[in-house]
């Protein structure tokens, strides 16, 4: 495979806010070039993070074979969730399509490899942890506090934006895999959200 493009492009701003209990991250349209700044892989982990809205857990432990079919980055994948044993499926979109087909071509990742290696021998990918690590240094670098910002901020991004846009609840369900509705719901803190909202447009 080769890439599509020498320099990458994605978001130079990431816009954080607190949802629930916890924070989501809400990419900006403005868009520059990365490759001076993170790793061909963090570009492709950060991409993949926010498209496939999967656990930390299911993120890390993704081989090439689960995002490619022949030569090329599938559209859409499914896996197996750890924490459920139920499969979910996602979108992979174009830019991210590009990043990680710019990633496994430069690391000349095999079919059966992990997608994202760990440098450290014991592990055979990257961990849960090394993960969290790099998503506080994200977090740091556009001048935010990594300790109000987690894996899970990643994760639910795009769900958010998609209930504030479509107000559909079950389509969010079915992107996070959840089994139960109510997890939805408590995950993404949206009760609290709609009661305010409601609260603010009424008045005596």
């Amino acid at each position: 495979m080769q890439p599509r493009c020498a320099t990458v492009h994605f978001w130079s701003l990431c816009e954080m806010s607190q949802v629930g209990q916890d924070a989501q991250v809400r990419t900006t349209a403005q868009r520059t070039a990365m490759s001076a700044i993170e790793k061909v892989e963090r570009l492709a982990l950060f991409n993949l993070a926010i498209d496939s809205k999967l656990r930390g857990c299911d993120l890390v432990a993704l081989r090439v074979r689960d995002v490619v079919q022949g030569s090329h980055v599938c559209a859409r994948a499914i896996v197996m969730q750890r924490k459920t044993q139920r499969p979910v499926q996602f979108e992979i979109t174009e830019q991210t399509r590009e990043a990680i087909d710019t990633w496994i071509t430069t690391a000349h990742l095999k079919l059966m490899q992990f997608l994202f290696p760990s440098r450290v021998t014991e592990s055979p990918h990257l961990s849960t942890r090394q993960y969290s690590r790099i998503v506080g240094s994200w977090v740091a670098s556009i001048g935010l506090d990594p300790a109000a910002y987690g894996t899970h901020s990643l994760r639910r991004t795009k769900p958010t934006l998609i209930y504030r846009r479509t107000r559909n609840l079950r389509a969010v369900q079915l992107l996070l895999g959840h089994t139960k509705l109510e997890s939805t719901v408590r995950y993404l803190g949206i009760e609290v959200d709609d009661a305010l909202e409601i609260a603010e447009q009424t008045e005596v």
